[in-house]
C-alpha cells in the first residue's frame, strides 16, 4: 500500500472542514485562536490549516466546556497542565530508560571482574 497516512501534527484541513468535524462554528475556533486554545498552522496564503492534532485538542475543549460546564479560564488552565503532565512523562519514561540503560552497563562492567573473582 502507497497509501502516506496523516500525522497527527500534518496541517490538513481548512477551518471550515475542521469546524465541520468537530460541530463548531468557524467564529468559535477563530476565538479559541485569539484566546491562545488552540494555534492551527497557516498556508503561504495565510489560511488557517488543523492538523488531527488540532481536531483532538478541539474536541478536548468541547467536551470540557459542555459535559463538564468549565469555563475558557478553566479550559486553558486544564490544558496547559494536560501538556505538563504529558512533558514529564515522556520525561519519566527517557529517565527511566536512562536508569535501565545504566543497570545493564553497570553489571556488564562487572561481569568481567567477577568470573576473574571466581577463576
Amino acid at each position: 500500500m502507497n497509501e502516506e497516512a496523516i500525522r497527527d501534527d500534518d496541517p490538513c484541513y481548512v477551518i471550515s472542514i475542521a469546524a465541520r468535524m468537530v460541530g463548531m462554528h468557524q467564529q468559535t475556533l477563530r476565538y479559541y485562536e485569539r484566546v491562545g486554545l488552540i494555534e492551527p498552522s497557516r498556508s503561504r496564503g495565510n489560511i488557517r490549516l488543523y492538523s488531527p492534532s488540532d481536531i483532538s485538542r478541539l474536541r478536548q475543549i468541547q467536551r470540557l466546556i459542555s459535559d463538564l460546564g468549565v469555563n475558557l479560564a478553566g479550559v486553558e488552565v486544564i490544558m496547559r497542565m494536560n501538556q505538563h503532565l504529558q512533558e514529564a512523562e515522556k520525561e519519566i519514561a527517557q529517565l527511566r530508560a536512562e536508569v535501565e540503560r545504566c543497570r545493564a552497563n553497570h553489571w556488564q562492567a562487572q561481569l568481567p571482574a567477577a568470573r576473574a573473582t571466581q577463576a
